[in-house]
């Protein structure tokens, strides 16, 4: 496609992947103190590893090109061939990975039907097989905190330790996929460190909202990231001198975590303006942290005519389904775009 015939696009919503690293950022990464990545002399790439491991209270931690790669490492690590991965039906790993469980770690998936993408103990309880020479062997329970398609939700801090409770008990291991942790940690007013204590593994994304280029740092205790570089390398994820790019991810810990709040009351007052236009299906009280999922089979277009109409308009808002829509904030999006935003789906959408 032709570039220049592309419209161009004022208020992008389509996801805080969007967000694109500030003048003080690139000036971190310019002066960044580098070195072999791979035998571990990166000295920025380790201070951020260090920083993550202790943010999220675990032993230690592997730097990564991408969220999707921490996933699959963790999966790889946990599992072996034929094993079964628990997850909630709306999970990223099993919708938005390209088949990775499968093609990577070997491993199927079983989804539970959850509310908002959390599920409950008695579930995982029930989701477990017994031990039979016939069955997969159920081996990773696998969360995702906050939920994306579930609207962005936050896991409740107890249904979280109840959950894990229940794979440890049946010998399983637990996963965090923390994509968005930090939204849920300000969102919540949980620390880190309660929110991971019951994993074996978790990891943070540093490209989303926290507005890093690139990047994701997975977790565990030592023996865990041991054989999670093996992996990495053999995934392609070997990054050379990486403190570059880690530079990014220590500016962002340092100065954009407490602003989130500020990507959660955009999302709010989104929302807000949403649910006055004719036609929109949105709760205003689902939107808890940086994402406004809302429905238009009403207005009689589907997402995806609706998104187009936007994007003429010089907004993204993208379908996630026939009817479904997701518009999400970050530190790029100011609350005069949001206002804009609202603006312009109600102009699109008049009778």
């Amino acid at each position: 496609m032709n570039q220049s015939a592309l419209p161009q696009i004022q208020v992008d919503l389509h996801s805080d992947t969007q967000s694109r690293p500030s003048g003080a950022m690139r000036e971190a990464m310019c002066t960044a103190e580098v070195g072999d990545e791979q035998r571990g002399e990166d000295p920025t790439t380790r201070a951020l590893e260090r920083k993550v491991a202790d943010l999220m209270g675990m032993e230690d931690a592997v730097f990564l090109p991408s969220g999707t790669m921490c996933n699959e490492i963790a999966y790889r690590v946990h599992c072996e061939h034929g094993d079964e991965i628990i997850v909630d039906a709306s999970g990223h790993a099993l919708h938005f990975e390209v088949g990775a469980p499968a093609a990577l770690a070997g491993a199927m998936i079983r989804p539970l039907d959850g509310e908002r993408g959390i599920f409950t103990a008695e579930q995982v309880k029930s989701a477990i097989r017994p031990a039979n020479r016939h069955h997969p062997r159920s081996r990773l329970l696998s969360v995702e905190n906050t939920a994306n398609l579930g609207g962005g939700a936050v896991w409740p801090l107890e249904q979280i330790r109840a959950v894990c409770d229940v794979a440890h008990e049946a010998g399983l291991c637990t996963h965090l996929d923390g994509a968005r942790l930090l939204n849920a940690v300000v969102a919540s007013g949980v620390d880190a460190t309660d929110f991971c204590a019951g994993f074996d593994s978790a990891w943070l994304d540093l490209s989303k909202g926290l507005g890093a280029p690139v990047g994701g740092v997975l977790c565990g205790s030592a023996d865990f990231i041991d054989r999670a570089w093996r992996f990495k390398h053999q995934f392609g994820g070997a990054l050379r001198q990486s403190g570059i790019v880690a530079a990014a991810g220590i500016y962002a810990l340092d100065h954009h975590v407490e602003r989130l709040v500020e990507d959660h009351r955009n999302a709010t007052l989104l929302a807000r303006r949403l649910a006055d236009v004719p036609g929109v299906g949105i709760d205003v009280n689902e939107v808890e942290t940086n994402m406004v999922y809302f429905d238009v089979s009403e207005t009689g277009s589907s997402a995806a005519q609706v998104s187009a109409c936007l994007l003429d308009e010089g907004v993204r808002i993208s379908p996630m389904g026939e009817y479904r829509m997701r518009a999400v904030t970050y530190l790029d999006i100011s609350e005069a775009d949001v206002v804009r935003a609202g603006e312009v789906v109600a102009r699109v959408l008049a009778p």
